[in-house]
């Protein structure tokens, strides 16, 4: 499988995920692809940073060859399946009530000892 067949079937089965397993329908939304500009940005500037410098190589036989600030535009379609999927079950785990209220660091027991 190349890596281009393994982005697109990323961003389908995400998609999938998306729309019809959980529910969450943000791909329709338009909130989604409104903020989805900062994702891409930051994207393009540390594949840009890791591919330029060569700490990433690609085989050139396994990419289309189409690039974007020196990275595969292969990456870019791997981020968008990484970041649609990730915010698809943070939605899901919300409409859940799992952790509807901040709690970090309630518990911990060095807190504990500090308000005694």
């Amino acid at each position: 499988m190349t890596y281009t067949t393994a982005a697109l079937l990323g961003v389908a089965v995400a998609v999938v995920i998306d729309l019809f397993v959980l529910r969450t329908r943000l791909v329709t939304r338009l909130v989604f692809w409104a903020t989805y500009p900062i994702i891409f940005t930051f994207q393009l500037i540390s594949n840009g940073i890791l591919t330029g410098r060569e700490i990433v190589v690609y085989d050139p036989a396994a990419i289309i060859g189409w690039r974007l600030v020196h990275a595969p535009v292969e990456d870019l379609f791997f981020g968008f399946a990484l970041i649609l999927l990730t915010l698809s079950v943070w939605i899901t785990l919300g409409r859940r009530g799992v952790q509807r209220t901040p709690a970090a660091g309630e518990g911990s027991a060095l807190l504990r000892r500090l308000r005694s």
